[in-house]
């Protein structure tokens, strides 16, 4: 599904950035471009990067990076 409508950023994009290593919406925001014109897409972004974190550390999956 498209979060960002100005960028072309899917939810998908999200959570491979956060499997990639990013922690939060800055950090996503500098890998994708996702929240950077209107802003629109922010909060959204923000809550699939809580639930993407939230489902690696409840499975008990190794994340690829110290989560902060």
């Amino acid at each position: 599904m498209y979060v960002c409508l100005c960028k072309g950023i899917t939810d998908t994009q999200i959570t491979d950035a956060v499997a990639g290593g990013a922690t939060n919406l800055r950090q996503v925001r500098k890998a994708l471009g996702v929240a950077s014109q209107c802003g629109k897409c922010g909060v959204l972004t923000q809550e699939i990067i809580n639930e993407t974190l939230s489902m690696h550390t409840s499975a008990g999956t190794e994340l690829f990076y110290a989560a902060v």
